[in-house]
């Protein structure tokens, strides 16, 4: 599957929700903020109006505080948003996309050792992201973390096997079974972590940048990957790295937002499996069997944005959002057996 189209549909949303943050309904908000209050217990002194919360939950760092009762509205809102926005981007998918290609009857196909698994790594990013998102959402309406948990990670992942069957319907591809073990793999990470430690102290992040090219390349390039920015960032996977984000031990002393990241990329990519491209009727339209496909592995610091403390909403919305995607740093890099370093890495 070509995992950059529910990239493209998600990164939208995305959008949209960081920029409606500022634009909730204050009888949304003040019910919230009263639940707050109430779980002060008698004897706890009350906090002075300008302390900030030394760690933020994920609803809050959504700039959505958690309900701790019940708010039907707030959950029939979450719940029909979730179910508009999954099942419109299948319909859009399934009519703008698929309509273009041949039909078939429902059929397996393995594509385990394409693109260096480098779409694979999309999959599990795409799937934690959904759930990411979806958990402070599902929060904010009054959901408990189990509840909100298995909602947002089961969501995510019904989506993609939506997605993963429209591909086994389709004579151009096929149900992959790499594919679905790559989407548990980021609905597990996300809830794992969510039920036992009610956080995530391992993030999975997302980078891309526009990559550049010699002229015997370009028209390859555009080929497979488009003439426009977006496009380049969600297909070039020579452009592309997926991080695992740690945090430092607490013995150090350091911010809470400084984290460390490691990170899998791949370079000279230029077809699923190889280097060369034929024609409908046989003919080769390029080869370039003289590039070498590596794999490459990146060691970098990193910001876990939710950490940073602001009392601005529009903020705390947006660093929520964005906190799926790693930010240029300076980084280590081992590919071809040899170790180098590079003032910034996207």
């Amino acid at each position: 599957m070509y995992i950059w189209r529910v990239k493209k549909l998600w990164f939208g949303f995305l959008v949209l929700l960081a920029a409606g943050a500022q634009a909730q309904d204050s009888s949304l908000q003040v019910p919230a903020q009263e639940t707050v209050r109430e779980e002060r217990s008698a004897g706890e002194p009350a906090a002075m109006p300008s302390a900030l919360p030394e760690r933020r939950s994920a609803a809050e760092a959504l700039a959505l505080r958690p309900a701790t009762n019940a708010f039907p509205g707030r959950k029939l809102l979450v719940d029909g948003m979730g179910a508009g926005i999954y099942g419109g981007m299948l319909v859009g998918l399934n009519s703008a996309w698929y309509r273009d290609y041949a039909r078939s009857s429902f059929h397996t196909f393995n594509d385990a050792g394409e693109w260096l698994q480098m779409d694979k790594a999309g999959h599990a990013w795409a799937v934690y992201s959904m759930s990411h998102i979806g958990y402070g959402l599902w929060r904010w309406s009054g959901y408990s973390n189990k509840t909100a948990t298995l909602l947002s990670a089961g969501s995510g992942l019904v989506f993609m096997l939506g997605v993963e069957y429209l591909d086994g319907r389709s004579a151009e591809w096929g149900w992959s079974w790499a594919d679905v073990g790559a989407d548990l793999f980021g609905a597990a990470l996300f809830a794992t972590q969510q039920l036992t430690w009610k956080e995530q102290r391992i993030r999975l992040k997302f980078s891309s940048h526009a990559a550049s090219y010699p002229a015997d390349l370009r028209a390859r390039t555009r080929e497979l990957f488009g003439n426009s920015l977006p496009n380049q960032l969600l297909k070039d996977y020579n452009a592309q790295t997926y991080w695992l984000s740690f945090p430092l031990p607490g013995g150090l002393k350091l911010p809470k937002w400084l984290r460390l990241s490691v990170g899998y990329g791949a370079q000279g990519m230029f077809g699923g499996y190889e280097n060369i491209s034929k024609n409908p009727d046989g003919t080769v339209s390029f080869s370039r069997p003289d590039l070498r496909r590596y794999r490459q592995w990146y060691l970098a610091p990193d910001i876990d944005l939710t950490q940073i403390r602001t009392r601005s909403k529009l903020l705390r919305s947006v660093f929520y959002s964005i906190s799926i995607l790693k930010f240029p740093a300076p980084a280590l890099e081992f590919s071809n057996g040899s170790l180098k370093g590079h003032f910034l890495h996207f």
